[in-house]
Parts: C-alpha cells; structure tokens; sequence
C-alpha cells in the first residue's frame, strides 16, 4: 500500500497549514415559513409547500413569485433551481390560475423533463392530469412536435452509429475513406448548423474545404432523398418553419404566454432564436442558469446571452439564488476563490448552509500511474472502513487522463461505470496504428494490424488487403507486407518506404515498448499525423501529441513489448466483460467521467485527478490565440485567449462544486514525463499564493489569472528561502537520509530501502 500526504492547499508543502483556506459565508436560514405571514393572498400556497418540506428562501420566493416580463434567475451551483423552477410553474397554475396549456418549460434533457414533470404532479392542488396538459419537454422533443403537427413526417436517425456509416459510405465514393472520421465531421457539421451557418456559404478555398463542403452536401441530399432528418435538423427546421410560416409563429406566441427556460446557459444560437421569436410579443420569459457553468462552447452554448439578457431586454428583472445547499462551506469557498477570477461573469459569491467536517485536500502524487495507484488505496481504505462505492467520483479533464486509473480499476477488480467512450484508450484511431505495428512485430502474419498500417503507407485499406489475400492465396509470404509491392502504379520511392517500413517492423520486437513505439513517431509517424488530414481537422496538434506522450507513459512501465501487447489485450477483455453488464441505475460503482459529462450532477466524495498547468487550463486553450475556431469567428487573437482561459476555469469551478462532502485534488508532478505545476486555478484560490507558489515541488508557477511570476523574482525567492524537490525520505525516525527524485524513471519505483539504515523510505519532498 502506498503513503501519501494529503495537504491543506495544493502546493504540497506541510508548511502551509497555516495559509488562510477559502471559506464560503454561512447563510441565513430564513425561510417562507418566517417571512411570509398567513394573511398574505398566496400564503396558502406556501403554507401547503411547507407541509410538503419545502422550505423556499427569500430569492426563491421572488423567483416563484415572479409574474409579468423577463426574469434573468442566476442559479448558482447547488442553489435549488429546479425546485424553484417547478414551485414557480405551480405558483402560476394555482394562485393565477394560468391555463396549464399556456405554460411552456424548456430544459436539456429527457431525464430531467421527466423529473420535472413527476415533480409537479406532486405540487399543491395539482395532479396528473394538470401536467399532461403541460408542455414540459426538451428543445428537441418542442421543435419535432410542432414540426409534427405542421405536416414534417420525416423519418428521425436516432443511431449516431448510423450517421456514420452513412457518412462512411460518402466517404468511399469519393475515394475519401481514409482521410477524414466520420464522427469528427457529424460534429464539425453541427456545430455549424447550431450556429445557423448555411452549408452552402462554406469556403472552398483550399482542397480540403472543398472536399469538407462537398461531403456535408452529399449528406444533406442524401437525407432528403432518403426522406430522413437528424437530431441537429430537427432544430434547425423547427427553425425554419417559424421563419417562413407566420400563422405557425402566431399560433405558438398565442398559445404560450409563460416560457421557462431551464440550463440558459447552454442554448446555442438555433435554441436562443427559437425562444426569443415565441417570446416575441409578451415577454413573460423566465429563464434559469448560471454563466459560471458555461462549458460546451465547443457545442455552439453562447455565455453572452446570459451575459447580455438585459441587453435584449431592458425592463428584465434579476434574482440571484446564490445560497448552495449541496456542498460544505469549504467547498462552495473553494469555488467562489476560483470563479471570482474571471471577468466575463455576473458577479455573485455563493453562500453555505453546511459546516466543513472535512476541507478538500491536495495530494502530489510523482505520476499518473503512482497517482491511479494512490486512488485505488484511498477507495479501498473507505470500502474497509463501511464507505459505498457508489457515493465516489472521479473527475478528470480530457477522456486522455482516465487511461491509468480505469487500468487500475479493471486490475484490481473494483466496480466502476465510465461514463466515457467505449472503446479502450489502445483503440483510439491515433494510437491503434502504433499498436498495430507492434503486433506486426510479434504477429508478422497478423491481418487484422496489416489493415491498420496501411493508411500510414498512404495505401487505401480495401486496395492493399485485396492484393495482399489474392497474393498469399498463390504464394505466402514470410511477411505478407511484401505483396504490396506488385501494386500497380506504385512509384519506385514507394516501394523503397514500403520495404523500410518493414524492416522498421521487425526491429520493434526486440526494443522495449517505449523505445519502439518512439521508433515509430520518428521515422513516420509524427510526420504522418501532421500531415494527415484527418489530423488537422479532428485535433489541435497539442492534443495529438497529449494522446500519443500518454501512450508512451503507459509503454514505459514494461520491459518487453510482448509484455505490453498481453497488458494492452487483458485490458480490453476486462474492459469487454464490464460493458457486457448492464448499467444498473443507482449500482453501487465508482463514477468516472470528464468534468462535462459530470454538469448537473453531485456526488458525496470527488476526487479531482490531474490538476496540473496544461491539463487545467488545457494546453490547447492556452494557445487558443493560435486557434481558427468557428465558434470564436471574428475574434481577436486577446479575445480567444480569454475566452478559452475563462472557460477552462469555469470547468475546474463545476468540478470543485460536484462535491457535497469530501473533495480530494491531485496535481502529479510528473506528468508524461515533464515536471507539472499544480493548477493556476486552485493556486489562485489561496491568498498570498504569489510567495507560496515559489517554494513548490515542481517550482515558480503561474499564480495569477492570467500571469505567471518574472524569472527574476522566481530566482530571488528560491535564493533566499530555496525549492522544494521531490525525495525519498526515510521513516526511521532516527534516521535524517533523504533522496532526491531527480527523474520519471525514478519516480516510478513503487519502494526504495534507504542506504544508511535499511528502512523503507517514503516519497515525500525537501526544502533544497
């Protein structure tokens, strides 16, 4: 079992203890109960509100009450929006005695339409009957019923694996097969469509543009030929329709004169037009959301409208719910000391309704793997201890960081649900090509890795394997690759990468695995992906590089690359057997998730892996200046650089406020391979943390928002009051030897005797 100290602050030093730790205000307690007399006119309802155990606080109330006009409800983490949201529509029907078939209750889900829905059926003087007459839906499940009603019959591709056969077949008609991703384009092609960019106005200045443009058309002609629609066109021509066809718009703007929208802060530009041309005339818009939770701009959500509410509509008024009943006071302070740092926000700190038993704790585990063993101990300890697993989440940036802590789970044997994809992070299209070529080494006659390679050698898949089958049927071959050679048209220069490709192959199998597979980058690989233009459009080149340094951090734990290939199978086969068991709802298993998959969510115990600079913020938003972003059009280079940066700290903030009762941050200071700072965003959380940050493990680092400290003014702290390294320290409390951990190798050995005395020493840090 592995030791590991837990700290006050993530800086990683005992001698912080003593630093202020941000604390949230208690709120106080009034409710309905206390402020709202029995004479008042709608006492009744709350009174009956009350008898049910609901207790609204003074926003709350206001919110409920709220009658006429626009009404901006900023919702922060944990505030009880929903609650607010259902007593409201309860409030309309009961006390105004609004017709249940004018209200009109947006939100983002099924799930939570559903809950929504059962949850007014239990309102005061309402039933089943009062909410069927309801419209409580989801924007898509709203846009198909009125395209429904109006005459649209066509079929719905509900099976994103469809679309992507569908786009696959494009693809091989225009000889395209091996280029680009059929997912990556879907969502390329969304993205524009929520944006209400037209297909046609795309540019097709560069080839790749006009082959881009060309396959998104056959893909629309397709549809209409097939008489089929898609999620994204279900929005899009409910859009459509409104626009063109008045006595539809009429008919709706007569109908619904009440609209709640739930989550605002992530309708994209199609959803925002829809509403606002509905709301047109009566303006009785309630809308609910926090800017602070603002996190799928990738998928077209717009935090200006939000930001700009009163912009659009001057005589909105504002109530803000700013008391959070989720989470401790040190938590909810934790994530006012983060958010409080951005400048594109409303400005509002949350309040608590819980003492701390338990302050978030920081680990500095010295890698991802000794930070994946770290975790699985913590859990374990708490299972020993009467702890459920299914009161634990594990949190994590990019899909890339769960690739060592799911391998531990499966290895150990512990119940987990990952809330990811399914495939194995071995799977991966940028990483199963170098995995292939492994294979090859071992298995010269392996097939099934023969297709892979192929791409690599710019030889299409279905062309090479065909000659290579009808070859080996008249004469095998010892390495089967050979046969390529008799394709026709191939040029001496390809025939001459064909036959060092080979060679590569068979030199793999006597390197370790992570020499073999940085053989592999270097000759060809590297170059290949640069190039490739299912490359370009997919991924930032960071985040390639991120994937393929990852692959390289797990290679290294293993000797042989036989050792690896029998790790990587025994993965996918635990990892097969898993998804092979159904998701239980309520099971009793770790969550794994990236921290957008865990919006909305909470959980009593989180763990936060991977809080590093360059994780958290991502590397590739802090070159997000550098990006051609659709979404971020017209920006300027400053613009997109504090846009992205603030988005990424909006992530960390809803990852800090999942947690209700314990939360457990992990910044590794090695992370594949390089030395990593503990996050910019929890360093800026602690007052002072400008001195602080200098006498951490891994050195000066950013401190600020936005900046990080001079060289200068790093040098002269650590002249006077020196740095902090990684060692090994002895436990002997007799003994005062101590070693540093000078590189990732070192970092990796799970024990180390100590030379002086002979007793386990324990990885720990020294002030040097």
């Amino acid at each position: 079992m592995h030791t590991h100290t837990l700290y006050p602050t993530p800086f990683g030093t005992g001698h912080e203890a003593k630093r202020p730790i941000p604390h949230a205000r208690m709120a106080q307690l009034s409710t309905s109960q206390d402020f709202i007399s029995d004479e008042e006119t709608d006492a009744g309802f709350f009174r009956e509100l009350e008898r049910q155990g609901i207790h609204l606080n003074r926003p709350q109330v206001q919110a409920v009450r709220h009658f006429k006009g626009p009404l901006l409800t900023l919702a922060g983490a944990g505030s009880g929006k929903t609650t607010v949201l259902v007593c409201r529509v309860a409030y309309l029907l009961s006390v105004h005695r609004i017709h249940p078939g004018n209200l009109l209750l947006i939100t983002f889900s099924k799930k939570a339409a559903e809950e929504m829905r059962e949850r007014i059926t239990r309102m005061p003087g309402l039933g089943p009957g009062v909410s069927a007459m309801m419209q409580v839906r989801t924007f898509h499940a709203f846009c198909l019923r009125t395209l429904r009603m109006n005459g649209w019959e066509q079929e719905i591709i509900s099976d994103s694996r469809y679309q992507q056969i569908v786009i696959k077949r494009i693809l091989l008609s225009k000889g395209l097969q091996d280029t680009y991703q059929p997912e990556v384009l879907l969502s390329l092609l969304s993205s524009y469509k929520m944006q209400l960019i037209d297909i046609a106005t795309l540019p097709e200045k560069t080839e790749e543009e006009q082959e881009i443009k060309q396959i998104f058309q056959a893909y629309e002609q397709w549809k209409l030929e097939q008489h089929k629609m898609d999620f994204d066109d279900i929005l899009v021509k409910a859009h459509e329709l409104l626009q063109t066809n008045p006595d539809v718009l009429r008919s709706l703007q007569r109908k619904f004169t009440y609209i709640s929208v739930d989550e605002f802060q992530d309708t994209n530009t199609v959803q925002y037009e829809i509403i606002q041309m509905i709301a047109q005339h009566h303006h009785n818009l309630m809308v609910v959301g926090d800017d602070d939770q603002t996190i799928y701009s990738f998928n077209g959500a717009r935090n200006e409208f939000i930001l700009q509410f009163h912009e659009k509509y001057e005589s909105a008024k504002t109530v803000t719910l700013d008391i959070n009943y989720r989470s401790t006071a040190s938590i909810v302070g934790l994530g006012n000391a983060i958010i409080r740092h951005n400048v594109q926000r409303k400005n509002k700190t949350l309040l608590a309704t819980r003492q701390s038993e338990c302050k978030p704790q920081y680990i500095r585990p010295v890698s991802s793997d000794d930070e994946a063993e770290w975790l699985i101990d913590d859990i374990r300890q708490r299972i020993e201890a009467g702890g459920r697993y299914g009161d634990m989440a594990v949190l994590y940036r990019s899909a890339s960081n769960s690739r060592a802590i799911i391998e531990q789970l499966i290895l150990h044997n512990l119940p987990f649900i990952d809330y990811g994809s399914s495939d194995s992070f071995y799977e991966q299209w940028m990483v199963k090509p170098i995995i292939d070529h492994l294979r090859l080494s071992h298995e010269r006659r392996n097939f099934e890795a023969m297709e892979g390679v192929l791409p690599s050698l710019y030889i299409g898949r279905e062309q090479g394997m065909r000659i290579i089958q009808e070859q080996e049927a008249v004469q095998a071959k010892k390495w089967p690759l050979i046969h390529l050679l008799g394709l026709p048209l191939l040029k001496e220069f390809q025939k001459e990468k064909l036959k060092n490709r080979i060679k590569l192959i068979k030199s793999l199998a006597d390197m370790k695995p992570l020499t073999a597979i940085q053989a592999i980058r270097k000759d060809f690989y590297d170059s290949f992906l640069e190039t490739n233009k299912r490359s370009k459009l997919s991924h930032h080149k960071e985040m390639l590089k991120e994937t393929l340094d990852e692959l390289e951090a797990s290679a290294k734990r293993f000797d042989t690359v036989e050792q690896f290939l029998y790790f990587i199978h025994e993965v996918a086969e635990k990892r097969n057997e898993m998804h092979a068991a159904k998701r239980e709802h309520g099971a009793d298993k770790i969550a794994l998730m990236t921290i957008h998959k865990s919006k909305g969510l909470e959980f009593p115990i989180v763990y936060l892996l991977c809080a590093i600079e360059g994780n958290m913020p991502h590397s590739s938003a802090l070159a997000a200046d550098q990006l051609d972003d659709v979404l971020l059009a017209g920006a300027t280079r400053r613009d997109k650089s504090d846009a992205a940066l603030e988005e990424e700290r909006r992530l960390a903030y809803v990852a800090v406020t999942r947690a209700k009762a314990e939360l457990l941050i992990s910044s590794p200071v090695f992370f594949r391979g390089k030395k990593a700072e503990p996050s910019r965003f929890l360093v800026s959380a602690f007052p002072g943390a400008d001195k602080a940050v200098a006498a951490s493990p891994v050195g000066a680092g950013p401190v600020r928002a936005a900046a990080a400290p001079s060289k200068a003014a790093v040098a002269r702290v650590k002249s006077a009051a020196g740095e902090r390294v990684a060692a090994w320290v002895c436990s002997s409390g007799r003994c005062n030897a101590w070693a540093r951990i000078s590189s990732p190798q070192e970092a990796q050995r799970a024990a180390k005797a100590c030379p002086l005395c002979g007793e386990a020493m324990h990885k720990g840090s020294k002030l040097v």
